[in-house]
């Protein structure tokens, strides 16, 4: 298995199943509800939901980086608000993560290998390292999904 490879593998079992540390993103957003999602059980944290809209806005901005750009999101674009906190609006959101990780999927398989060498625009630090970072950003929030999740069961 080439680097590339594993960490498209890596990519897609923090997102999906199968990753060493327990339950995956996908698993754990498994059976969350609209009104669970958009719930904020503990004071001053995000929601599930915003969380979920800030893991696909930073699967956007990496894809936007392999692809030879230099961004940065804003504030609002880092943690966008729920606007309307309905089930079809949530599926939607779910959705759209998957969207946006299957995205980037494609790119990083796409990658020449000696590209992970590249350096990101405007950043001081290589393809290899933020590729590596987006799969611990998923398990990162995946767990203060999970927890979420419990302080409301």
């Amino acid at each position: 298995m080439s680097e590339i490879e594993f960490i498209a593998d890596q990519l897609k079992a923090a997102f999906d199943g199968e990753a060493w540390h327990g339950p995956a993103l996908m698993e754990i957003l498994d059976g969350v509800n609209a009104a669970t999602a958009a719930s904020h059980p503990i004071p001053a944290a995000h929601s599930i939901w915003e969380l979920v809209l800030h893991l696909a806005t930073w699967e956007r901005v990496i894809a936007r980086r392999i692809q030879g750009q230099e961004f940065m999101p804003s504030d609002d674009e880092n943690f966008p608000q729920v606007r309307q906190p309905t089930d079809s609006a949530w599926r939607e959101a779910v959705k759209m993560l998957r969207t946006t990780h299957a995205e980037l999927i494609q790119l990083v398989s796409a990658m020449k290998e000696d590209r992970l060498n590249d350096r990101v625009p405007g950043k001081d630090y290589d393809l290899r390292f933020m590729l590596t970072g987006a799969i611990q950003h998923a398990a990162y929030h995946g767990g203060q999904i999970a927890l979420l999740k419990k302080a409301q069961s």
